[in-house]
Order: C-alpha cells, then structure tokens, then sequence
C-alpha cells in the first residue's frame, strides 16, 4: 500500500490562541522577548493587510499601525494547544505526531477512504480548523517532506496541498529549495548557484552538491522523493498508575472498602514500582449501586509507593463515605507522580525523612497539606527578605538552589529591636537589651549591607539607608547579631545565634 502523509500547518498558533480566549477587532501581534528589546513574534490576518511582518521591532510595529494590539508570547501555552490539536487530529488516523513548534504531521495510509478520499478529509480537516478559529495550510503526499513542502509553500497553485499517489517530484519540482527544511543560508547558497527550485535541484549533479553542501542536503532531497525513509513518530505517552475493582456484592463496611484499596494498591504500587516513580496524590473513586460516586483526594508530603505506609492515611476519610446502599466499584488512581530513586533489597525507607514526611502527611490530611508550612532560603542578602514560608510539602522550585550566604547568619532573625548604648566606641563595649546589661567579650565585624537598588531606595520591608552588622559574644553568654545605621546613629539586635 502506498504511504500517504499529511502535514498540517499552523503559522498563526500563538495569536489564534490568544484570540480564542479574547477576541479583538483590528490588527493583533504577539511579542517576542529578544534580549532587551521586543520583536513580533506572530500577526493575525488584519496585522499582516497592514505591512507588518515577523522579526520586526515591536516599537516599529506600533509606529506603523497605531491601532496595533499586542500580547506576550507563551511558549508553554503554544505547546500545550499544539497538544491539544495533536489529539484532535487523531480523529482521521491513531498515527499523529507534532512536527516542529507549529505544525503536525499524520501517518492517514488506508485512512482516507474513511472520509471519503484525500481532497475531501483534507476539506473537513481546514473546516473544523477554521470554525475552531484556528488558521492552517495542508498538504498530502506520499513522503512527509513532500507534504511538508506543499503545505508551506504550495498556496496559489492549480492542485494545492494534495501530490497524487507515485507523482511527488512533478508537485513539488516547482516549489522553492526552501521547502526542503532547508537552513537559510543554505537556501540563500542554492539561489546564487541558480538552483531555486526543487526540481532543478533534483536534476543537478549530487557530487559537487555533496562537497559543497554536505551530507544534510541530499539527506532532505531523498527524504522529500521517498528514496530515504522518514517515520512520523508519535510522542511517548506518559505512564497511567491506576486500577479498579468491581465487586460481585456491594459492600458498605469500612473494613471492607479498605480490604478492597489495599488490593488496589498493591497492583498501582507495583507499577511504581517497576517504573521507579512514587505517588505524590491519589484520587479514589467509590461508586454506589445507584450509580453515584463519591471521590476521596490524597496529598502525599513525600513521594510514596509502599502500600502499608499510604492504606492508613485513607481510614479517615473511609469512615465518612455514605455508602448508601453499598458501594460496588473502587478505582484508585495516581494523579501525580514523581521519580523515586531505588532502594537497597531488602532495606528500609523508613530513615527520618521519610518518617517527617509521613508525619507531615498525617497531619496534613487532618488540617490540609497547605496549612503545614516551612522555611526556604531565598536568595537574598537582606535578612528580611533570606527566607519564606512555603508549604512544607512542596519541593524545591527547579532552578532555585538553597543560597549559601557568604558570612555566617544567626539562626534566629526577628524585628529590629533598640538598644542602649553604654559610650561611643564602635561596637559598643556594654549595652542594654531587653532590659538585660551586657558587656561585649568579643564582636566580629562591620559587614556593610546595603538596599537593594533595583527594588527602589526605602521601599518594603527595608529601610532608607545602610547598614553595618557586627557578630557579637558577650561575658553573660548571649550571641547576637548587632547593626548600625550610619545616616541616623543607631544600634539595634536582629539576630541570636545558637
């Protein structure tokens, strides 16, 4: 059977995004950081009538077409609605794959009879795109860089989007070298030597475009002919821990919906397991014999996969189902999950860690995980501003390291707190805090800590001006952390060290 591909095309994805959600009348642009300045990233129909094209400065943009409105670009977002056409494309065939940033590309062999041949499919495939509000370009060939070519630069011609079966060179011997998938500077090379299409590129002898060019540009000529071969590859699929039991009798005792979760665990454990990934939230469904279900939501502090350690934390929330008339169908299903190392044979993940952050689960299914919360350092050399509180069952943010301060801090930091003096020496030699007088043995010091520029002079929790902090043991054995404020004399305790 003859293969048969088809490229889909989006060349306006992130502003058909944007304007799916919010809608705007006139010319639309996405911008594009670039370095320091904004370029346009992406243009709506309206946006494009009016002169402007990609690449261009936003502010030159604007300058143009005073009427312009304009959105920042979200990558994430773009992918994640790429996705999202991914899955709806495999409505005409199971094989679709994403080709590039904005495009997709289907495997439709001995599909297209099933909509009643090529030009009809691909004339149900642009409507749907377009009540979507979704612009696209299509084409169908028998190599996917044929239907490559034909979709990004066969619009206009007598047959677009569509080489019929065993002709790929006569549709796309017109077309520009550029459709190959060529790099620009490549492209720019073949047009100088007179080569501009793909036909006469086809014709050119392949030696002195080898020496010339390299390996790459004939592996894409023999690619787009069918003389090399090009899988459409789909991507990978994430794993699915989940299982269900459906029960001969309804049942409506605790210890029996429990008897029935540890035998669901025990499968979805497995298969953590055998992927080496633990559950950080688990949803079970209890459906009743008159259909309705009730779901229970479990939040782990810590990567789990050992049924003995998560089966208790579900009792509490057992033992408040309504059972009804019993319940005869458990579904037990990982909603997050994330990668736990291996452990040793036989030894035991039971270290403080773990047993904190079962401690912390316990709790937090009583008062609720986000109500538990813990220090993370910041980076930062204000001491206001060195931590935060974050829930205690979430991990690091990627990208954020633990920040190792260059001196020693105190353990303990709270507010500015006034002290007394005792003469003029710089540290002071005794003073008064907290209604205690402290003579100074020995203080380390100053270390010059100023405002953050950036954030604006005297703005948040840090005051106008410097500051100069001293370490400071004293004979009556307290260690404390000392600063002075040169602009408006003064010493004040912000710290103890332990």
């Amino acid at each position: 059977m003859q293969r048969r591909i088809v490229s889909i095309w989006l060349p306006r994805l992130p502003s058909d995004r944007i304007l799916r959600a919010r809608p705007v009348a006139g010319p639309f642009a996405v911008g594009v950081r670039d370095g320091n300045a904004w370029r346009v990233g992406c243009l709506n129909g309206q946006a494009l009538a009016r002169g402007l094209v990609r690449g261009m400065p936003l502010s030159e943009a604007r300058a143009l077409c005073p009427d312009l409105q304009s959105a920042e670009a979200d990558a994430a977002a773009d992918a994640r609605m790429l996705e999202t056409l991914r899955r709806w494309a495999m409505r005409y065939c199971p094989w679709v794959g994403p080709d590039g940033a904005d495009g997709l590309v289907l495997d439709v062999t001995g599909a297209a009879h099933l909509r009643g041949g090529e030009a009809p499919m691909l004339a149900d495939m642009s409507a749907r795109l377009g009540r979507a509000g979704i612009g696209a370009r299509l084409g169908l060939a028998d190599t996917r860089g044929a239907a490559w070519a034909l979709a990004h630069h066969a619009a206009g011609r007598a047959k677009p989007g569509i080489a019929p079966p065993g002709e790929t060179l006569t549709a796309i011997e017109a077309l520009p070298v550029a459709g190959l998938r060529l790099d620009e500077a490549t492209v720019i090379a073949l047009q100088r030597l007179g080569l501009r299409s793909i036909g006469a590129l086809a014709r050119a002898p392949r030696a002195p475009l080898a020496r010339r060019f390299g390996a790459e540009l004939l592996a894409r000529l023999d690619q787009a002919l069918g003389h090399r071969p090009e899988p459409v590859s789909i991507p990978a699929l994430p794993p699915r821990y989940s299982a269900s039991l459906a029960l001969p009798e309804p049942i409506g005792l605790s210890r029996d919906v429990m008897a029935g979760i540890a035998r669901l665990l025990d499968t979805v454990c497995a298969r953590l397991a055998r992927q080496q990934a633990g559950a950080r939230a688990l949803r079970l469904t209890l459906r009743r014999v008159d259909r309705e279900s009730c779901a229970i939501t479990l939040r782990l502090a810590a990567a789990m996969r050992d049924p003995g350690r998560i089966l208790p934390l579900f009792a509490r929330d057992v033992d408040k189902v309504d059972a009804g008339f019993g319940i005869d169908r458990l579904r037990l299903e990982v909603t997050l999950a994330e990668p736990l190392s291996m452990r040793q044979a036989g030894g035991s993940d039971t270290g403080d860690g773990a047993r904190l952050a079962e401690l912390v689960t316990r709790i937090g299914t009583r008062i609720g995980l986000d109500n538990i919360l813990r220090y993370r350092p910041v980076d930062s050399h204000l001491p206001e501003r060195s931590f935060a509180l974050v829930p205690a069952a979430d991990g690091h943010p990627e990208g954020v390291a633990e920040w190792q301060p260059g001196r020693p801090r105190p353990l303990r930091i709270f507010p500015p707190e006034p002290v007394t003096i005792c003469g003029d020496t710089n540290p002071p030699g005794c003073f008064r805090w907290r209604r205690m007088d402290l003579t100074v043995a020995h203080a380390t010091g100053p270390e010059r800590i100023a405002p953050q520029w950036w954030d604006g002079d005297g703005e948040g929790d840090w005051p106008c001006g410097i500051r100069d902090y001293w370490r400071v043991q004293t004979h009556e054995g307290w260690r404390l952390w000392l600063f002075h404020t040169p602009q408006d004399p003064g010493w004040f305790v912000q710290g103890e060290f332990l």
